[in-house]
């Protein structure tokens, strides 16, 4: 079903035709699947329109309706228009994202599953921790929140860098909006804090960007890891559930990262691989990535609390990094057993 001519959200459920079948299979075609669902339930006149949805499928074409739809907007502001405001959270646009466009992706393509279902706690809140690889849009997350929310019915919310809130690059590629719509949330200092003081399900990095940016040699080895998380564990009582992502690598191999270039377009990595000279070509990949099989192991619940990680009023600093560089170590050392299962069963 088509927006009505007024422009109002459409009540009906997003019907995935031939269309989006033929999106889904050509990669160029993932950013119009997603701005396409977006306007059956969000109509933006100043979001991408029919008519400029071909050129994305075309070599250099997104540039020619980058160029259509900036004069169209030009013409809009020229006319005092004003911009709808951006969504706030929506449920029901999270769970008809979730059903309708997700869904597929998830089992089809990145095929995800999780391993260890015995450890995964039967409520909330909980800090779901995750390694973070692959160079890419955040498919790793997205699949996670995913099968917790098929295992568990649970509302999970991703903690996102601030470049997809308000980049300026981004309003070419994603609806304004887009990520607050689905829950996402800014990945700074007091919107981490006020997230977790509602006790509510999140999944957060410890790497932060540093996991994405270390590139395809030291896609096995994992990077520093912040304390922050430790702190609000245990300031709020909120458990973690340590999960390894194997198969994230894959979503863009062979990537390595000019920091200079990142630098210079205001980003916190700039990936260069071979598909880089095709993305080049189809910037709306941007959001695409490699086919894999995306297996999540779920570890213990960890409750630092428990291992006098706080003392009233305040823990010392120090002793937090020492524990979040703990957990690193024994994930770090799971990973090498995952990566060599042989090697393990020889060990006593």
């Amino acid at each position: 079903m088509q927006c009505s001519e007024s422009g109002s959200p459409s009540n009906v459920a997003y019907q995935f035709g031939w269309f989006d079948r033929f999106c889904l299979a050509y990669p160029p075609g993932w950013l119009i699947l997603f701005n396409r669902h977006w306007q059956h339930y969000k109509p933006d006149p100043q979001g991408w329109r029919w008519s400029e949805y071909p050129l994305f499928l075309l070599p250099g074409g997104f540039y020619l309706a980058v160029v259509i739809r900036w004069l169209r907007l030009a013409w809009r502001r020229s006319r005092g228009i004003p911009r709808p405001a951006p969504a706030g959270v929506d449920t029901d646009y999270q769970r008809a994202f979730r059903d309708e466009i997700l869904t597929p992706i998830v089992q089809r393509y990145f095929r995800a599953e999780l391993d260890g279902l015995a450890a995964l706690p039967p409520q909330e809140p909980l800090m779901i921790t995750l390694n973070h690889a692959g160079m890419c849009f955040p498919w790793d997350f997205l699949c996670l929140a995913w099968l917790l929310r098929e295992h568990r019915d649970w509302w999970v919310q991703p903690l996102a860098h601030p470049l997809f809130f308000d980049h300026p690059w981004l309003q070419w590629w994603l609806p304004a909006g887009w990520a607050a719509c689905l829950g996402a949330v800014r990945a700074e200092a007091t919107s981490f804090e006020a997230a977790i003081a509602q006790q509510r399900v999140m999944i957060y990095a410890p790497e932060g960007w540093r996991g994405l940016a270390k590139g395809w040699q030291q896609r096995y080895q994992l990077a520093k890891f912040d304390s922050s998380f430790v702190q609000l564990s245990c300031r709020y009582r909120v458990p973690i559930l340590p999960v390894i992502c194997m198969g994230s690598e894959w979503l863009h191999p062979f990537a390595g990262n000019l920091r200079w270039v990142a630098r210079w377009v205001q980003m916190p990595m700039f990936p260069m691989s071979p598909l880089i000279p095709i993305f080049a070509l189809f910037p709306s990949m941007g959001i695409w990535a490699n086919r894999s099989r995306l297996r999540y192991y779920l570890q213990p619940v960890w409750r630092p609390w428990e291992e006098g990680a706080i003392a009233p009023p305040v823990s010392p600093r120090s002793y937090r990094h020492q524990l979040a560089q703990g957990l690193r170590s024994r994930l770090q050392t799971t990973i090498n057993t995952l990566r060599h299962p042989s090697s393990a069963e020889k060990l006593p």
